[in-house]
């Protein structure tokens, strides 16, 4: 049979260990002995784990980072097509999670592919359970922006969320984050703090954002960072005062102040008249 007659392979999504070798389900151990073709996200940190778990591969190893996922795409459709079993990895967790992987499952399904996931570990759930928080209702928001005003007023979408909110976030701006998240959510809003999942120096770090943020401020925050937002109270407004530096962000965007001061309390669910009065105070102390 030709290879334009045979019958298609499968493309497998499938998670890896966050940190714990130990953690490979036995279904991934054998795929990887049997995949014709590994995408991994990073070539080195796949390899080190085949030989954490014994396993020798005999697939043809490409990269499949953020960056060449879509140049990546055809080939590894072609070889599905032409009957390979491709096997999809990230560095850790599952693909497609802010990792690599979803434009690919997309281009797959666009030309009806055979397409399955090999699931497992997950920094999402994982630190969703570990936070100690409400979770039968919970939102994944990726990595939050990395520019203040951005970040600031992606907080401000966050007030008035009742799920659970996980995300990402970078080590070196959890400290920044935290302390944004006092000043648009309030101090007493919960939150857990959850670094290294799995790894030797796994640590949960459980409080108010105004304690989470007193922590992150006195040491280095270390290692991969997963958090968890409380969902927010039903009528629960935070503090005018908490609100003035998002109206200070907007105006040095180039809004005008009453323009922002009515953004804000709208969006906060706070009298217009009281943060712009607020807003005069801190200006003129």
């Amino acid at each position: 049979m030709s290879a334009s007659t045979a019958a298609p392979g499968v493309l497998v999504l499938a998670a890896t260990p966050l940190g714990d070798p130990r953690d490979a389900s036995v279904r991934l151990r054998e795929l990887i002995g049997t995949a014709d073709v590994i995408a991994a996200e990073d070539t080195r940190r796949f390899r080190t784990l085949a030989a954490a778990l014994g396993v020798t591969y005999t697939g043809k190893i490409v990269s499949h980072y953020d960056a060449v996922e879509s140049e990546r795409a055809p080939g590894l459709l072609a070889a599905v097509r032409d009957g390979a079993t491709v096997l999809v990895v990230s560095d850790a967790g599952m693909p497609a999670v802010s990792d690599p992987g979803y434009r690919l499952v997309a281009a797959a399904a666009a030309e009806d592919l055979p397409v399955t996931c090999l699931p497992g570990p997950s920094a999402v759930t994982t630190a969703l359970v570990l936070s100690g928080l409400p979770a039968e209702r919970f939102c994944f928001e990726g990595f939050p922006p990395r520019r203040p005003g951005e970040r600031r007023r992606w907080l401000e979408t966050l007030r008035d969320e009742r799920r659970a909110v996980v995300f990402f976030e970078s080590p070196r701006r959890t400290a920044d984050l935290l302390r944004a998240a006092v000043e648009v959510l309030g101090p007493d809003r919960r939150a857990a703090v959850c670094r290294e999942l799995t790894k030797t120096y796994e640590q949960v770090r459980r409080g108010t954002l105004a304690e989470l943020a007193e922590w992150a401020a006195s040491g280095d925050v270390l290692g991969e960072v997963t958090m968890v937002l409380a969902g927010a109270e039903a009528g629960q407004a935070p503090p005018v005062a908490s609100l003035v530096d998002a109206v200070r962000e907007r105006v040095d965007d180039g809004e005008r102040l009453k323009d922002a001061v009515a953004a804000v309390a709208e969006a906060a669910g706070v009298p217009k008249r009281d943060l712009y009065n607020a807003t005069l105070a801190a200006r003129d102390s």
